[in-house]
């Protein structure tokens, strides 16, 4: 974590339980992991009213049920490896006048996880702008930390990605050029060395139900879609996680697993608050989407708590 947030562990820091990068390249069993995605402190009243351009002068909601998701995966055992938010961490676009208060408490939030959880940070359009400048990704670094880097996890390449230079790079075409020379050296790497698999965590989705969609705001334009998913079939990508959309979506392609999961926070679907789990064996990858509420009762389903053993 950027700044002086000693309490966010940063999966970047490649110091996951002690392990080096060298150490977490070995496979070592079955684990799991946390997809959160849209907490967007300030939409969910924004949304209500109609005025979803304000910036949201209210998230006491999207606050309490960040403190609910924490609680509830601090009392999951085992832990999982590690939580990954998916973008859209606050509403306010970057120079709103609400964005720095929305910050602060979703960090007060979220500093009552586990210490021993890392938590992955990734950016959305939110935190970004929906065109990215220099600036705004500078913004979004400090106060999160990089926009995008890969980690290793327990055999597993996990490459985190900033989608906004897919969607919009004209702000900031050299930042968007540097991610594409390191993301076309990271999936050399994942094709060339021995990984049980390779995920991808982005905030806007290749595509919502199919590769042939149509073009829309909550997917990412086809030639740009077509050209990424040739890449990562090409590495061995076996699923890319994204948010953005507040629903439960996706599909599989030619055995790429586009994973879209609903929101912490405001939802605009018939989904309910929630987060999802994803298990990592040795030859899948297995996730479910589960509520809050579910989450906090009971815990993780126990078809899913057998894949550990």
């Amino acid at each position: 974590m950027a700044g002086n947030d000693s309490i966010f562990l940063r999966a970047q820091d490649r110091t996951y339980k002690g392990l080096t990068e060298d150490e977490q390249k070995e496979w070592n069993g079955p684990f799991y992991f946390i997809k959160v995605a849209d907490p967007q402190l300030g939409l969910m009243k924004a949304w209500r009213i109609g005025d979803c351009d304000s910036g949201g002068d209210e998230w006491s909601e999207e606050v309490q049920l960040t403190m609910q998701a924490v609680q509830a995966i601090n009392k999951l055992e085992p832990r999982p490896h590690f939580v990954v938010l998916c973008g859209d961490l606050v509403h306010a676009m970057p120079g709103n006048s609400f964005r720095e208060a929305q910050v602060k408490d979703l960090k007060a939030a979220l500093r009552g996880i586990d210490p021993n959880i890392p938590l992955v940070f990734v950016s959305g359009n939110h935190d970004l702008g929906n065109a990215p400048t220099p600036d705004t990704v500078e913004q979004f670094c400090r106060d999160w930390g990089d926009d995008y880097f890969s980690f290793w996890v327990g055999g597993v390449l996990c490459l985190v990605l900033n989608s906004q230079f897919f969607f919009d790079s004209s702000g900031c075409p050299e930042l968007t050029a540097a991610q594409e020379v390191w993301l076309e050296k990271q999936l050399q790497r994942a094709a060339q060395t021995p990984c049980r698999h390779v995920l991808v965590f982005q905030h806007i989705p290749l595509f919502l139900r199919a590769p042939e969609e149509e073009d829309d705001y909550f997917n990412l334009q086809r030639g740009i879609r077509e050209r990424l998913i040739r890449r990562f079939k090409q590495a061995g990508v076996k699923a890319v996680f994204a948010g953005h959309y507040h629903r439960n979506a996706g599909g599989i392609y030619d055995g790429l697993d586009m994973v879209v999961s609903s929101a912490i926070g405001c939802q605009l679907g018939d989904d309910t608050h929630g987060v999802r789990v994803v298990v990592v064996t040795e030859d899948e990858v297995t996730h479910r989407y589960h509520s809050l509420d579910q989450l906090t009762e009971r815990g993780i389903d126990e078809d899913l708590k057998k894949l550990l053993a």
